[in-house]
C-alpha cells in the first residue's frame, strides 16, 4: 500500500500554486534590497507595527470584559483591573501601547523630515502616512471616552462641541458624533464602535498601503540617494542595497528588545507616567454635574489643543481656532510640494533649513507643554502693558508659538529654495 508522503517543500508548492505565499516572502523580505546605511532613526516604522500589533491585541482582549454602557462601563474598567485574571495587565500595556504608539508615529515622521522621505517619487507613501496619522488620532480620541472617567467624559465634551462651531454643518456633526444632544449611553456605543470596529480597519488597510507603496519606490535612506539608480550591471541588484532578511530583521529584533524593555518598566513601574497616560480624574466616574478643574487632552494631542486655545475668538465662535487646529495636522500632507530643495537629505541642507526645523521641533514641545497646563499657569502680563497687558503669558507664548510653527511649512517654498545645499555623493556613505 503506497502511502503519499507530503514533505515541506511539497507542502509549500501546493499552497504557492493558490497563494503566492512564496513571492510575497521574496519580493518583501529576501528579495527586497533596502539601502546599507539605515541608522537609529529607521528603527521607528517596525516599532510602530508592533505596536499596533499590541495594540489589537490587548484591545481584542479587554473587549472580552468590557461593557459599551454608560451605567457599567467604568464599573466595567475596575472588573478588568481587579477580578479578571491578569487583567491589569492587559489593561495597562493598552493605555501604555496607545502613548508609545505616538512615541514611534512623531519619531517616525521627524525621520522622513529631517531625511527628506517624503520627496519624488515617495509622495503617495508620505500622503498615506498622514492619513495613518489622522485615523490614529481619530482612534486614540474614540478610545479615550470608553474608560467613562471623568477626564474621558469631559475631553469628549469639549472636543465634540468644538466640531458644533463648524459653519453650516456643524451643530448637526456633532449631534450626530453624540448620538444625542448630551454625552452619555449613545455616544458611547457610537464611539466603541468606531474604536473597536470601524477605524481599525481602516487603519489596517492604510497600513498595508503604507508598505506596498514603501517597496513599490524603495525606502530612502540618510543620504537621500536613490539606491536603484546604482545597479549591478550582471545582476540587477542595487550595489548600495542589501537584503532586508536577514540583515534589517536582526538589525530591528535589537529595537524591538530595547523597545519591549522600556514598554515593560513602564507597565510595571510606572503605567500612569505622572498623570501623562492616565490621569488622575480618570479613576473618577463620569459625572456631567461635576465640571473638573482644568480640562485637558492626553499630552499626544496637546499641541494642537494648545494651537486651538492660541488662536483668539471671532464673533464669539471658535471656528478659527478649530480651523487651525485642523490645519496644523493637514498640512503635513503638503511637505512634498511644499519642500523646493534640490537635496532630500538634512546632510547636504545648509543652515536655513536646520536652523527652521530646529525652531519648528521647539514649538512643538512648548506647545504641547502648554496644552497639559492651564492658560494662566505663568500669570498674567501687568495692565500697564500696551496692547498684551492683562492677557496670560501662557496665551502669548503659545500664539507666537502657534505663528513659528504654521511659518515652518508655509516659509519652507521660500527658504529651502534659497538655502545653500552640499553636493551630494553619487553612491551612500557609511
Amino acid at each position: 500500500m503506497n502511502k503519499t508522503k507530503i514533505n515541506n517543500s511539497g507542502l509549500l508548492a501546493w499552497v504557492d500554486e493558490r497563494f503566492p505565499l512564496s513571492s510575497l516572502i521574496t519580493n518583501h523580505l529576501t528579495k527586497y534590497y533596502a539601502p546599507k546605511n539605515f541608522n537609529f532613526w529607521y528603527f521607528f516604522g517596525a516599532l510602530a507595527l508592533l505596536t499596533l500589533i499590541l495594540q489589537l491585541v490587548t484591545g481584542l482582549l479587554l473587549t472580552m470584559h468590557y461593557k459599551p454602557d454608560a451605567e457599567l462601563a467604568f464599573a466595567s474598567v475596575e472588573y478588568i483591573m481587579r477580578d479578571v485574571s491578569f487583567g491589569w495587565l492587559i489593561r495597562y500595556m493598552h493605555s501604555t501601547g496607545a502613548s508609545l504608539f505616538f512615541v514611534v508615529v512623531y519619531m517616525h515622521m521627524f525621520r522622513a523630515l529631517i531625511y527628506g522621505s517624503y520627496k519624488n517619487p515617495r509622495e503617495l507613501l508620505w500622503l498615506f502616512g498622514v492619513a495613518i496619522f489622522l485615523c490614529l488620532m481619530g482612534e486614540a480620541f474614540f478610545g479615550y471616552l470608553l474608560p467613562w472617567g471623568q477626564m474621558s467624559y469631559w475631553g469628549a465634551q469639549v472636543i465634540v462641541n468644538l466640531f458644533s462651531t463648524i459653519p453650516f454643518i456643524g451643530p448637526d456633526l456633532s449631534e450626530w458624533l453624540r448620538g444625542d444632544y448630551l454625552v452619555s449611553d449613545a455616544t458611547l456605543n457610537r464611539f466603541f464602535a468606531f474604536h473597536v470596529i470601524a477605524l481599525p480597519i481602516v487603519l489596517l488597510g492604510l497600513v498595508f498601503f503604507h508598505l506596498v507603496a514603501l517597496h513599490e519606490v524603495g525606502s530612502n535612506n540618510p543620504d537621500g540617494i536613490d539606491i536603484k539608480k546604482n545597479l549591478d550591471k550582471k545582476t540587477g541588484i542595487p550595489l548600495d542595497g542589501i537584503p532586508f532578511h536577514p540583515y534589517y530583521t536582526v538589525k530591528d529584533l535589537i529595537g524591538v528588545s530595547t523597545y519591549l524593555i522600556i514598554f515593560a518598566l513602564i507597565v510595571f513601574y510606572l503605567p500612569e507616567m505622572g498623570g501623562y497616560f492616565l490621569e488622575a480624574n480618570n479613576f473618577i466616574p463620569a459625572n456631567p454635574l461635576v465640571t473638573p478643574a482644568h480640562i485637558a487632552p492626553v499630552w499626544y494631542f496637546t499641541p494642537y489643543y494648545s494651537i486651538l486655545r492660541a488662536v483668539p475668538p471671532i464673533l464669539n465662535s471658535q471656528f478659527p481656532g478649530v480651523a487651525a487646529m485642523g490645519l496644523s495636522v493637514i498640512i503635513f500632507a503638503f511637505l512634498p510640494w511644499l519642500d523646493r530643495s534640490e537635496v532630500r537629505s538634512i546632510r547636504y541642507k545648509g543652515i536655513l533649513f536646520k536652523r527652521w526645523i530646529a525652531l519648528f521641533v521647539t514649538s512643538f514641545i512648548v506647545l504641547g507643554y502648554l496644552g497639559t497646563e492651564p492658560s494662566n499657569v505663568w500669570g498674567q502680563f501687568s495692565s500697564a502693558i500696551p496692547f498684551i497687558g492683562g492677557v496670560d503669558k501662557a496665551t502669548i507664548a503659545a500664539r507666537i508659538f502657534t505663528v513659528s510653527y504654521f511659518a515652518f511649512f508655509v516659509l519652507m517654498p521660500y527658504y529651502s529654495k534659497r538655502d545653500k545645499t552640499k553636493p551630494v555623493p553619487s553612491r551612500v556613505k557609511y
